[in-house]
């Protein structure tokens, strides 16, 4: 009787494909596709670091931006006075400047008339001459004021020398409260104004008049999109406190509901699909119930204050035209305070600084040359501090984060950001707006750089992160073939030692 009857199957040894030949060549194409492939992934996943200019990068920290001013004292007006007032002029500017942490960067010459080549300096001394642009004169009248072209008005009693220091020290170099710095936008080349009304009840000339002449005097600093919408339900998220007084009544809005006042969940304030900043200017009209609504002081009392400003976001104007005058229709006549205070509010956001109190304005337009010229060199600094300081923190995260990559884009943005410095330097000694569209230039380039998607995407995805995508992946196939290949070998060495043997 056979041992081994036949059943009909095959035994797995026989098999084919089971056969030792077929197997190894099966683990060895699985071990040559790996290692054929390890060069591709390496190249993939090996990361690009280009140098980055560091060292230039590092000496921009220590350049500071100079921007010297002309200071004429006209000499037939000034030919009674004392022959040493540019002298003690300088002086008293000189001790100003030095104690101003915002205006160090003034290269202020004063000089009498005629005599304006051998004027004296605050600040660096440079021999060459100031620009036209940078050209003021101070010549006497009846009544302190500016004028066109970069001209200051005085009248004999502020010609003293301190009162004269004063009033200029105010106009080429104002000082910014810490309120006031809190309210203005940060600066942007582009803007968009995003006009509002709000009708609580669910029932233009006068940007041409108020705002345009501010807009077109501010196109070298901002390109400004207007735009407006109307809502008719706009409630608010909070209940006003209604007072009495005498036979009448009022509701009133305390100084907390002020912060409060926006109510985002329900009005759409949103502008239109633009990476631009949106400066809101919003006219409510509460409904005839809550008419009139007042704005209260800290104190709790009536005020007659009828428009707010939230900083770098907007301002808020409440118009009320009684309880029985039902809001159909808004005549000239009502938005002309309405504007006018949005005008008033769009200046403060911007930062453009006010005349000295007993400074008054003869010019047509709505800011004088010499606002302009303190609102560009101050968003200038600005401009040229915030690029030196996006650019060496992006050669800080470089050296910090050995992972990060750094392609040519990169290197490209910075060195671009370094040339565009390096002009803002040079045309300091001309008009306030050369350099300030390269303060923006080089601003624009070094955030570009600093927001590269590839750089970005690594300060969130560390070398742990890798460990964790590929090691479950790798773990799962490597372990089964490397078991495979040390089976193999043990058998093939054994098969070797059989041979041998016998």
């Amino acid at each position: 009787m056979d041992a081994n009857p036949s059943h009909g199957l095959k035994e797995p040894q026989r098999l084919p494909f089971e056969s030792p030949k077929i197997r190894r060549l099966v683990l060895g194409a699985y071990w040559t596709i790996i290692i054929l492939a390890l060069p591709f992934w390496w190249r993939l996943t090996s990361i690009e670091r280009i140098a980055l200019p560091s060292d230039r990068v590092s000496a921009q920290l220590d350049r500071k931006l100079v921007f010297p001013l002309d200071v004429q004292l006209d000499a037939p007006s000034f030919e009674n006075s004392s022959p040493h007032l540019a002298r003690e002029l300088n002086k008293v500017l000189v001790q100003t400047l030095r104690a101003s942490p915002t205006w160090r960067n003034l290269d202020i010459r004063v000089g009498m008339g005629e005599t304006a080549g051998a004027r004296n300096r605050v600040g660096d001394r440079h021999a060459d001459q100031s620009p036209v642009s940078n050209a003021y004169t101070v010549v006497f009248g009846d009544h302190t004021a500016v004028k066109h072209p970069r001209q200051l008005v005085v009248t004999p009693e502020n010609a003293s020398v301190q009162r004269l220091a004063s009033i200029l020290s105010e106009l080429l170099a104002p000082e910014i409260s810490s309120i006031q710095e809190q309210r203005v936008i940060q600066y942007s080349n582009r803007y968009r104004l995003a006009f509002t009304l709000l009708n609580e009840n669910a029932a233009s000339d006068h940007l041409e008049n108020h705002l345009f002449p501010i807009l077109s005097q501010l196109n070298i600093l901002h390109n400004a999109t207007v735009e407006s919408q109307v809502q008719y339900h706009a409630p608010l998220a909070f209940e006003p406190t209604e007072f009495a007084d005498g036979n009448t009544s009022f509701h009133g809005v305390t100084p907390e509901d002020l912060t409060v006042f926006i109510n985002s969940a329900e009005w759409s304030l949103s502008s239109s699909v633009s990476n631009d900043p949106v400066l809101h200017f919003v006219l409510f009209v509460p409904s005839s119930s809550r008419q009139p609504l007042c704005i209260l002081d800290a104190h709790g009392s009536r005020t007659n204050q009828t428009a707010f400003l939230l900083p770098q976001w907007g301002g808020i104007f409440i118009l009320n035209r009684g309880a029985q005058d039902v809001m159909t229709h808004l005549t000239a006549a009502d938005l002309v305070p309405v504007f006018s205070a949005f005008a008033n509010q769009l200046i403060a956001l911007l930062g453009v600084p006010s005349l000295p109190r007993n400074v008054s304005s003869d010019v047509a337009s709505p800011l004088s040359d010499w606002q302009l010229d303190a609102l560009l060199r101050r968003r200038t600094s600005e401009n040229i501090l915030n690029s030196q300081q996006t650019l060496d923190s992006i050669v800080k995260l470089v050296d910090q984060i050995e992972s990060m990559p750094v392609d040519q884009k990169v290197k490209g943005d910075v060195h671009d950001a370094l040339s565009a410095l390096e002009e803002a330097y040079r045309s300091a000694v001309e008009s306030p707006a050369v350099p300030l569209r390269w303060s923006s230039e080089a601003l624009s380039l070094a955030s570009h750089a600093f927001f590269n998607p590839g750089m970005l995407a690594m300060l969130y995805f560390p070398a742990e992160h890798k460990y964790a995508v590929y090691t479950p992946l790798f773990a799962s196939i490597s372990v089964p073939l490397i078991v495979a290949l040390g089976r193999e070998i043990y058998a093939w060495r054994r098969e070797r030692r059989a041979a041998r043997n016998g």
